[in-house]
């Protein structure tokens, strides 16, 4: 039997190698994804055939060919659009996830100084004590029609009222009409601030439809009514009723509910117990409205324009405007601490504010001004007293609330000038110096920064305590140089400042800004011996029961001792030098030990005059808004000068405290006090005795004109302080 060949050895075929079989199997997954592509184009191919197929027998031709290729183009880049701008809304969203965002840091306030007694009224009312339905027709009513007249026809955007604004603007060449709904307006209330972008008016167009979609127009309405900033630091109707016609806001005139509604536009322009004639033609535009929206009838409003609001008259009274506005800051961030404030927004807290103190404050800082504001160019002042534990007596915050409410004391950042020297010592006493060490006062520069002494000339080898009382600017430079800047700053936060500080050559001059609360309450530091001293204004807070949420004596801990006692006696010892001898001769007090530091920066653009006794300490500040220069105007000379008057009327009739370190009688001035000492301790404050207004306006009025007579000599006479920084350098 033959054999197969093909089983012969000979013929045997040879198995191909690994590299052939990879290549052959990389040759069919190439087969597999050409012949997967091209059956994907043409199953894409005919099924766009079939589409376009489709298509032709619905092909428009004429005017629908247009209509619908701009439909067409409208769809697509209004859903571009339409993504953009959501993308924008986002951050502003994100604030409707809060449970309470109705209530957030919101209060009704009722604030009593000191001894109990009211002084005053912040935040918005949001209790249900006023329904909607019990506020006045005609309130409702004038604020529809001068706010947002197709409210009950919009969804919280109103184009048609949108366009006709635009209209109205471009024919009067400027804004004359808003095109914001009141639902946008209560939007920008609830999550925004007043910033004029483009990106913040697209979230609140969001969020006005967001509202929309979760509340009824009458909750709306109602939250709007409440929310309103209405002048003079209330908010809502319910508040403002109280505030300028002393009435419970159900029982408003017609007159009356168009002067609050004319409000909205420019509070503080139209607040009738600023400008009540501004107030009035205001009122009687928002008539006009009222007519013109079919609401009234023109008989109807006639009486409320013969016989228009008269508000009450505040001009007397003098509330501490300011200081009520930082107490309700502080009390909204006690809130977060104490989660039964924000339970009950209805409060009523007693503050540290001594009444007596605060007009005096008032009137120093206003007589100082008065006098001096035209001939030395300085139109603006802050001034913060507080006892050295940090109670916050009494708080300027500008000449005038009613023209401006930003409050200078708290939210004003300046350069303090030589007032910061402080600072740099005790940083250098707790790093081995002492007020009796030897430092070289002469020309020395840090790269292209030569720093130069108010007089232009150098002393040589001073000691720290000579160094300080004349306010000589090489030397803490060079303290800085030998220990570093980065203790200083650790030094300037822990006693008080909270503001960044740059870290820069000149910081040792004070080239970085502070603001006035901060530097009373870093110097208060000083005056109690060496405790942390920051400024407060609430002692106890209780909610509309009567229920205490909150003590400070019970609820705080016991103040932190940041330096030793020998350190801050060895400072006081200094700065009271430098009052008694130094660029502070101005704050001077008959029989009192008095410390302090002044402060002028470049330019003279600012000056300071921060100080203390056992009792209070005190920070003052003058300028002006817009950074101008003054016309010479030192640490010693305006603030001083305020600083001294208020001082001496808080110690007239207390007991005196001592001041930590330094004796009274090794003072040649105050050699025999007049009136005998008491430790810190045991010190018992009393309320001063005050004048009637009357008798202390006739005082003033004798005092400027006998300052008259003698201004120009004392001009002439004016020693040079000493203290101006050449802080610039960076």
């Amino acid at each position: 039997m033959a054999s197969d060949p093909d089983t012969k050895e000979g013929n045997a075929q040879p198995r191909p190698g690994i590299g052939q079989r990879i290549r052959r199997f990389l040759l069919s997954i190439d087969s597999m994804v050409d012949t997967a592509l091209w059956r994907s184009w043409s199953i894409i191919r005919r099924s766009w055939e079939a589409y376009d197929g489709f298509l032709r027998r619905f092909r428009a031709k004429g005017i629908w060919r247009g209509l619908s290729e701009v439909t067409s183009d409208g769809l697509t880049y209004g859903t571009i659009g339409f993504v953009v701008v959501l993308a924008f809304a986002q951050p502003a969203i994100e604030a409707t996830r809060y449970a309470d965002w109705k209530t957030t840091d919101d209060f009704a306030v009722t604030f009593l100084d000191r001894f109990g007694q009211e002084i005053g009224r912040r935040g918005i009312v949001l209790n249900d004590s006023v329904p909607l339905e019990e506020i006045p027709d005609s309130l409702v009513k004038a604020t529809l029609a001068t706010e947002d007249r197709r409210f009950f026809m919009h969804f919280g955007i109103d184009f048609v009222g949108t366009f006709r604004a635009m209209v109205e603007n471009a024919r009067a060449g400027g804004v004359v009409q808003g095109g914001s709904t009141l639902t946008q307006q209560l939007a920008k209330n609830l999550f925004l601030s007043n910033e004029r972008s483009l990106s913040r008016k697209i979230k609140e167009a969001y969020l006005a439809l967001w509202l929309e979609a979760n509340l009824s127009k009458q909750e709306i309405l109602k939250l709007y009514l409440d929310r309103a900033y209405m002048g003079g630091g209330v908010f809502g109707v319910t508040a403002a009723a109280e505030f300028y016609f002393n009435k419970n806001v159900r029982e408003l005139t017609l007159a009356e509910s168009a002067m609050l509604a004319g409000l909205y536009k420019a509070p503080t322009k139209y607040a009738p117990h600023i400008n009540l004639p501004a107030a009035r033609a205001r009122a009687n535009e928002v008539l006009t409205n009222m007519v013109q929206a079919d609401l009234l009838t023109e008989g109807q409003v006639i009486g409320a324009r013969r016989n228009p609001a008269l508000a009450v008259d505040r001009s007397q009274e003098q509330l501490p405007e300011y200081f009520l506005d930082w107490a309700l800051d502080e009390v909204k961030k006690l809130a977060r601490r104490k989660p039964a404030m924000a339970r009950d927004r209805i409060v009523t807290v007693r503050t540290t504010l001594d009444p007596a103190l605060q007009r005096q404050a008032d009137q120093a800082v206003e007589s100082v001004l008065r006098e001096n504001a035209k001939l030395r160019d300085a139109n603006s002042a802050a001034l913060v007293a507080m006892v050295p534990d940090g109670a916050v007596v009494a708080m300027v915050g500008g000449r005038s609330y009613g023209e401006s409410q930003f409050n200078r004391a708290v939210n004003a950042l300046r350069q303090p000038g030589s007032s910061f020297k402080p600072f740099v010592y005790m940083t250098a006493f707790m790093n081995g110096f002492s007020s009796s060490s030897i430092v070289p006062d002469r020309p020395f520069c840090l790269g292209n920064w030569c720093p130069r002494n108010y007089t232009r000339s150098y002393r040589g080898a001073v000691t720290l305590k000579l160094a300080l009382t004349k306010s000589i600017n090489t030397i803490p430079i060079r303290l800085a140089q030998n220990f570093g800047r980065e203790k200083i700053i650790e030094t300037a936060y822990a006693m008080g400042l909270t503001h960044e500080l740059e870290n820069s050559v000149s910081l040792p001059i004070g080239s970085s800004e502070v603001t006035v609360i901060d530097m009373a309450s870093s110097y208060s530091v000083f005056a109690n011996g060496g405790y942390k001293a920051k400024g407060y204004a609430i002692l106890e807070v209780t909610n509309s029961d009567g229920e205490v949420l909150y003590q400070r004596e019970v609820d705080e801990p016991e103040p932190q001792r940041i330096f030793p006692e020998e350190k801050v006696h060895e400072m006081n010892d200094i700065l009271v030098n430098v009052v008694e001898a130094g660029t502070g001769r101005r704050a001077r007090i008959d029989g009192v030990v008095a410390a302090g530091k002044t402060g002028t920066t470049n330019a003279y653009r600012d000056a300071w005059f921060v100080g203390y006794t056992g009792n209070f300490t005190g920070a003052v500040w003058f300028g002006n808004d817009d950074f101008t220069s003054t016309r010479r105007v030192t640490g010693g000379s305006l603030p001083a000068m305020a600083w001294q008057r208020f001082m001496a009327y808080a110690h007239n009739g207390i007991e005196l405290v001592a001041m930590p370190g330094v004796e009274a009688d090794t003072l040649p001035r105050l050699a025999r006090p007049a009136r005998p000492l008491v430790a810190a301790a045991d010190a018992v404050a009393v309320q001063p005795r005050v004048l009637s207004r009357r008798t202390q306006q006739l005082l003033l009025d004798i005092g400027s004109d006998l300052r008259d007579l003698t201004q120009s000599r004392d001009q002439a006479a004016m020693p040079d302080d000493g203290d101006t920084e050449y802080a610039a350098a960076q």
